[in-house]
């Protein structure tokens, strides 16, 4: 266990960052599947109440999506990848930055999903995913597709490889760019921030990390701008329910 791991954490001055799928919670063969226990959602409000509410969601699904799953707590989120920011829970969404599919490119990326059975489409609104692990002898079909359209269609379109799924949408905005928007404003301003990730998408929040001291933890495997590593989304959560409830360190 590294020293920060083990070690006691002033939650009045971090900022709680964490991606959801894979990192906080298990993934599952369909996204839909995905299970949040009580135990996750206590964890979860501990946090933010000890953060002063400087705790917050940063996931490619839509904020929509991210109340109802983790509901009925209500947080402050990143969805859709930095499409959508919501700095407080009850406060307005920030979506200014984002551009949404057009209907066009959508139709065409479902074409895909029509191949065989297990190609799941997901919808986010400001992108789209392709989901294959229930079709893994897809994946190359999936991608070559996947490009073709985007190529033909528009090609400043990004494309994102993640654990057995490929999700596009439109430039100028991710998860590093939110961040960086969430730090500079209340209740984040002037804390470390503490993100926790574990997929290809993850690395550009990362990457804004050194801008505010902050502190990243990978799951799963080893990142570029987190030199912490968890194994899996089971250590996470312990790892948060321990801050959670540690002793207040008493400020000097």
């Amino acid at each position: 266990m590294t020293p920060f791991i083990g070690a006691p954490v002033d939650l009045g001055r971090f900022a709680v960052l964490l991606d959801v799928d894979g990192t906080i919670v298990d993934i599952a063969p369909t996204p839909r599947e995905v299970f949040v226990s009580p135990q996750l959602r206590q964890t979860l409000q501990r946090l933010l109440e000890r953060t002063s509410g400087a705790l917050a969601l940063v996931s490619g699904r839509p904020l929509k999506e991210l109340d109802l799953l983790f509901a009925p707590l209500l947080l402050p989120v990143v969805g859709g990848h930095g499409a959508e920011i919501r700095r407080t829970p009850d406060g307005a969404v920030d979506r200014g930055r984002a551009r949404a599919l057009s209907e066009e490119f959508k139709r065409r990326l479902a074409t895909i999903a029509a191949a065989g059975p297990g190609i799941i489409l997901e919808d986010k609104d400001y992108s789209l995913a392709i989901h294959y692990r229930l079709a893994p002898d897809k994946e190359q079909f999936i991608r070559d597709g996947v490009l073709a359209i985007c190529e033909e269609l528009d090609p400043s379109i990004e494309v994102l490889p993640g654990k057995a799924v490929l999700e596009v949408k439109s430039a100028g905005f991710d998860k590093g760019t939110a961040v960086r928007q969430l730090m500079m404003q209340p209740p984040f301003s002037g804390r470390r921030p503490i993100f926790i990730g574990d997929d290809t998408t993850d690395e550009a929040a990362f990457a804004v990390l050194p801008e505010f001291n902050g502190v990243g933890i990978s799951v799963g495997r080893r990142i570029a701008g987190a030199p912490i590593c968890l194994e899996s989304p089971t250590d996470v959560r312990a790892w948060l329910d321990h801050i959670s409830q540690a002793e207040e360190i008493p400020a000097k």
